[in-house]
């Protein structure tokens, strides 16, 4: 039978171990060959120095931008420049006319693009639509089954639309990951296919029918009943102008048709909705249950408060047809520099240096895997902050440097309360590997609770805050994890291993482990003996006076009064109960 004691489920862990740092470091190493990526951190803006462009919005038509728009016009830039993947850039306005957008590094012609270009949604008639991701070469149709149109379009919703380039890119679609990026530009007379990530759908949408600059406001809230009642369903209302009323009538009055018929026959048909895209993306797909003529259509669905908000937020502000021209262009040099990267590195490094002087003092040769956890700890951090530049082009800010700085006193937390309980298990008068058993089973919970709380806190400030402050809270809930790994795949089986050497498991007074040190006289001596009477009466003694000692260590001034008084009470009535004698 295989070994499935304590040492063999030790071993077979940090063997795992060693196998995610040689995956890490292969797909690193791999990637550094092949594919564009460095064993050395990204540095962002503040580090490395970057690119400034200060962009002069505009509205199509010459229409003069107010303060609303300029802010939305940041914000629609800065959604753009995450979803490309570069990482911590910095956006703003400057003099109330123009916006700033400073980049790391040198952006690409397809980035300068994406900011430059106006927000660009509009409403598309469904033809088709399908789930998931990119259909396999061998499971696409033959090129002799495409469909092949029968005859001219008459309307947006008309399937003559769909040729075989256009189902063949349909095939190729992927709307899960990887997904396939949207095309730049796409002529709003011509078919197109998008996909709505949120869902993983994609489809095959008709030509432009209502854009999205004939919306004139957008609002959310709960959804009123036939009878004038408030349910409890979130729903987003549009309001369209004049021109987007007599259009959107006219389209939905055609989709209704389909979705009527459908539900004659039983089934569902796609043509029955109009998707709503924004940049290339589907961000809503709702069906036309009824001909809308007033121009205040309301989407419904599985919406809550903040996806409600979302959506009406993005046809509102989604909407304004702003584009941006580039006024001026220069390379910037590193806002903070070298020179405080050396001083955050120098500021890790006294810490880490203290981390370790405390560790060998307090705990001597168990400090030393303190040492060495830290290490696993740091090397984790480091391949997965290389890995993630490299494949989502996250960069490390002065900010991010911090967290990580932070990080180096709670993890090393994480190994002070494991030590401390086995100590205490210790002082109880059990053995070393019973002793790290037990340790172990009550340390573990608290170290879970523990980062639970240090993950919760760097999740809600990554999702609340903005530019560097993000930063600070991935490297902090990143750190978070790597101790996680750190402490159940490499300290706990160290010390499992080490519990059964010779120094450590006979307690040598250099081990940081001994039981005399500590105060403890150990229930099993060796040789068949156990303790005497008389020493589980010392040992009991030692417990309750070190108990008395640390209750009365922790009394406030005032509970110390008070037991003086009663002692000098106590003391007094004594003398004279004997007096009367």
């Amino acid at each position: 039978m295989p070994r499935t004691g304590p040492t063999s489920i030790a071993r077979r862990t940090l063997i795992w171990l060693g196998v995610i740092f040689a995956l890490c470091a292969l797909v690193l190493g791999g990637g550094s060959l092949w594919g564009g990526a460095s064993w050395a951190p990204k540095l962002a803006l503040d580090l490395e120095g970057g690119t400034q462009m200060i962009l002069a919005p505009k509205v199509d038509g010459g229409a003069a931008i107010n303060d609303e728009q300029l802010n939305q016009a940041v914000a629609i830039i800065r959604q753009r420049v995450d979803g490309s993947g570069v990482s911590e850039a910095e956006i703003s306005t400057q003099s109330g006319r123009n916006v700033v957008v400073s980049l790391p590094g040198i952006p690409d012609s397809q980035t300068r693009a994406l900011i430059q270009a106006s927000a660009d949604m509009n409403f598309r008639p469904v033809l088709a639509a399908g789930q998931g991701g990119a259909v396999a070469k061998d499971k696409q149709l033959p090129a002799a089954q495409l469909p092949k149109p029968k005859a001219k379009p008459t309307n947006s919703s008309d399937q003559n639309w769909i040729d075989g380039t256009l189902y063949r890119q349909f095939e190729n679609l992927s709307c899960v990951n990887p997904v396939t990026p949207p095309p730049a530009k796409v002529d709003p007379a011509k078919p197109t296919v998008a996909c709505e990530v949120d869902t993983g759908t994609k489809y095959i949408l008709g030509p432009v029918e209502v854009r999205g600059k004939d919306i004139s406001g957008s609002s959310y809230g709960l959804q009123q009943g036939s009878r004038g009642t408030t349910t409890n369903q979130w729903a987003v209302q549009i309001q369209f102008d004049a021109e987007g009323t007599q259009k959107f009538k006219e389209v939905t009055t055609r989709l209704n048709k389909f979705y009527v018929d459908s539900q004659a026959t039983g089934g569902s048909d796609p043509r029955s909705q109009f998707a709503i895209v924004l940049d290339g993306k589907v961000i809503s797909a709702p069906r036309a249950l009824a001909a809308i003529a007033d121009g205040r259509p309301e989407i419904t669905g599985n919406f809550t408060e903040q996806s409600a908000k979302a959506l009406s937020d993005q046809l509102k502000y989604g909407a304004l047809p702003i584009s941006f021209d580039i006024q001026s262009e220069q390379q910037i040099s590193a806002t903070l520099g070298g020179e405080q990267l050396r001083m955050g590195l120098l500021a890790g490094a006294i810490g880490l240096l203290l981390v370790v002087i405390y560790s060998l003092f307090q705990y001597r040769a168990l400090g030393f895997v303190t040492i060495a956890s830290l290490v696993v700890a740091g090397g984790l951090t480091y391949l997965a902050i290389a890995i993630l530049g490299w494949t989502e082009n996250y960069r490390l800010s002065l900010a991010g440097v911090a967290g990580l700085i932070v990080a180096i006193g709670q993890t090393a937390d994480s190994f002070i309360v494991y030590f401390e309980r086995i100590r205490d298990e210790l002082r109880e008068g059990r053995g070393l590997q019973s002793a790290v058993a037990n340790g172990w089973k009550r340390a573990k919970r608290t170290v879970l609770a523990s980062k639970a709380v240090n993950l919760l806190a760097s999740v809600v400030l990554y999702f609340v805050a903005v530019g560097n402050v993000r930063g600070f809270a991935f490297t902090l809930g990143l750190t978070a994890v790597a101790d996680l790994i750190v402490v159940f795949m490499f300290t706990h089986p160290t010390l499992v291993l080490l519990a059964r050497t010779r120094f450590f498991g006979e307690g040598h007074r250099f081990s940081g482990l001994d039981p005399a040190r500590l105060g403890a006289i150990p229930l099993y001596r060796g040789a068949g003996r156990i303790r005497t009477p008389e020493e589980t009466a010392v040992a009991a003694r030692t417990k309750n006076a070190r108990a008395a000692a640390e209750a009365e260590r922790r009394q406030t001034i005032a509970e110390r009064r008070l037991a003086e008084r009663q002692n000098q009470l106590a003391a007094s009535s004594k003398g004279g109960s004997k007096e009367s004698k």
